[in-house]
């Protein structure tokens, strides 16, 4: 988080208006460690930060001027061109129809404008049991390797696009310039066993750049 944000915040110096797709209901604003959310809040007094979401419960994401509702398959009520950056963090996996996902944020950045991805990696082995585990078996599973993690955060996973070849290849599909790479942290899914996590920090040290935990993608729309 520390690593994908403290990016975001120097594409986002001179930003003016940013768009956060997928907002969620800022769960993030109880994190203890307080570098990791100062980065996540993106307000600032010379811009406006809106939010989008499904779910109308992301409404009450404190870090937010403002909240737009949207809904599965329409085009979202906000105009062309508004923003200078979008922000779509651990949004990419729980979207049917990617490409489409990605139209309307290239719609609604302005020429030049910077979108911000960050998503998990199909072929890392949490998004390979993501794909195998039943979706009705999901929310168990984290709840074993996150016990902390609240309910209402756990979203149907798709991964369509999702592995660095496939992100990379949407966004210049789209006109962007973008640059898409892999990105190990510490394995946070394993704290519930001292043996798994030191599995996952020898995988971390030892796996190729294609296979790390997660895509980071940062593009540029054409001028």
């Amino acid at each position: 988080t520390i690593a994908f944000y403290t990016r975001v915040q120097a594409l986002a110096e001179d930003a003016r208006c940013i768009v956060d797709v997928g907002c969620g209901p800022g769960a993030f604003w109880q994190d203890a460690l307080r570098l990791r959310k100062s980065l996540r809040d993106l307000r600032s007094t010379r811009r406006e930060v809106i939010g989008l979401d499904i779910d109308e419960k992301a409404s009450v994401n404190p870090s937010l001027d403002k909240f737009v509702a949207i809904r599965k398959g329409e085009k979202w009520p906000i105009d062309d061109g508004i923003a200078d950056l979008a922000l779509v963090d651990f949004v990419l996996e729980h979207i049917e129809t990617p490409h489409d996902f990605l139209v309307e944020v290239s719609r609604l950045l302005k020429p030049g404008g910077v979108v911000c991805i960050r998503t998990s990696n199909l072929l890392h082995y949490v998004g390979l049991c993501a794909r195998l585990i039943p979706q009705g078996l999901q929310n168990r599973a984290l709840k074993v390797a996150q016990p902390h993690r609240h309910e209402g955060d756990a979203y149907p996973t798709f991964h369509r696009c999702n592995t660095l070849w496939a992100v990379q290849r949407t966004l210049r599909g789209l006109g962007f310039e973008a640059i898409v790479y892999g990105y190990e942290a510490e394995p946070g899914y394993l704290h519930f066993s001292q043996v798994a996590y030191a599995a996952g920090v020898l995988y971390q040290k030892l796996a190729p750049a294609f296979m790390r935990a997660n895509i980071f993608a940062f593009g540029r729309k054409a001028t």
